[in-house]
């Protein structure tokens, strides 16, 4: 049972960093989706997931990846946001997905203004002392880390995964 519960270990670390890097760089490092989307298949066997809870959450996140790729193309979304969405729905699955899209589209909403209101030109003498990171991201215009409330509604939402729930209720037999 240790390794299946260190296994879970992985999603969020994962997560965590790809909102780190997307804050401090606007950037999320493509060795970040694809190692989630890489590690969800053995780690889904070895928490007992069925062959068709993995088609499942496969298709989800392919469906996903799609809707995702649709958005960079209109600019509406970066494309590292579009491959950390897929991922997360993977690990996620169709028990978690509204929830974790509805909570992405909430906390990207706030994060939004949250930065609207901060990148007030009044504040550039403070901007100017800060680390060059929150520079970026308070500069007026700057592009918004859309990965922060990927990553954020993705730990939020977590408790939903299919894999979190097998490790939770397992089906002997």
């Amino acid at each position: 049972m240790f390794l299946s519960e260190l296994s879970l270990i992985l999603f969020p670390a994962l997560v965590i960093w790809a909102g780190i890097k997307d804050a401090t760089s606007y950037t999320i490092p493509n060795w970040i989706s694809a190692t989630l989307a890489l590690a969800f298949v053995p780690v889904a066997l070895l928490l007992g997931l069925s062959l068709g809870q993995i088609g499942l959450a496969v298709l989800v996140a392919f469906t996903v990846l799609l809707v995702g790729i649709i958005l960079f193309a209109l600019r509406w979304i970066g494309g590292g946001d579009a491959k950390l969405l897929a991922a997360c729905a993977l690990w996620l699955g169709p028990t978690a997905l509204m929830m974790f899209l509805l909570t992405t589209a909430l906390l990207g909403g706030g994060l939004a203004l949250g930065l609207l209101a901060l990148r007030n030109p009044l504040l550039i003498p403070l901007v100017q002392r800060a680390p060059r990171w929150v520079g970026r991201l308070l500069t007026p215009g700057a592009d918004v880390p859309y990965g922060v409330a990927i990553a954020a509604a993705a730990l939020i939402t977590f408790e939903q995964s299919p894999l979190l729930l097998q490790l939770q209720n397992p089906v002997i037999g």
